[in-house]
């Protein structure tokens, strides 16, 4: 490119990635390691039964430290005037071990999901994401990858990060490499309030 070019990147993806502000309790790692006793087997690696862990009161502090979490990533990617609250809906476990994967997946019924890494190591363990639209109308031999000719990005993870993400981006996690079990909690989100605007005919109360 010369020095007067410069490229716009228009209608980006929001991936928000910030770090919660302590480390777990004894109580809620005794918990994490108690309810894998009460999981079933998904596409890959296992899952708690329960969908709705942060309503337990051993993560009261840690679902309302993720409502801050959700309601920043709101009040910066949407902006809404609207008298709109999100929410917190399902949520769950995941636990993964050496060579183990989770599927590549969204989120239905959602419109912001999350994912909090209650155990990982940055070495070996990593979150991808997929491209919305990766029809090509030529594909030619790449020289080097960039946010615009990805068709798929991947992020190295740790203990303590928090990844928040539209609902509807395709994700998966590759095949585990290490010998660390990898222990995540994601969850999905809705709002309450009011929505559009009466005038427009776009009103929407929920």
């Amino acid at each position: 490119m010369t020095q007067k070019s410069k490229i716009f990147s228009l209608f980006s993806i929001p991936v928000y990635l910030t770090r919660l502000n302590k480390n777990l309790s004894k109580k809620e790692l005794s918990f994490i390691n108690f309810i894998k006793n009460d999981v079933y087997k998904n596409e890959g690696n296992i899952t708690t039964n329960d969908g709705y862990v942060l309503e337990r009161e051993v993560f009261k502090n840690l679902k309302n430290e993720l409502n801050l979490i959700v309601q920043d990533y709101f009040n910066t990617v949407i902006n809404a005037t609207n008298d709109v609250v999100p929410y917190i809906t399902q949520s769950w476990l995941n636990y993964t071990e050496k060579d183990q994967f989770h599927h590549r997946h969204s989120h239905p019924n959602s419109l912001v999901s999350g994912v909090v890494y209650l155990a990982a190591n940055k070495e070996f363990d990593k979150i991808k994401f997929f491209k919305r639209n990766t029809y090509q109308v030529i594909k030619p031999q790449i020289n080097g990858w960039n946010q615009w000719n990805s068709e798929s990005w991947w992020s190295s993870v740790s203990t303590g990060d928090v990844l928040l993400f539209p609902s509807s981006l395709a994700h998966m996690v590759e095949y585990k490499e290490g010998d660390n079990t990898r222990i995540s909690l994601a969850f999905n989100t809705f709002v309450k309030g009011k929505l559009g605007n009466y005038k427009d005919l776009t009103e929407l109360k929920i």
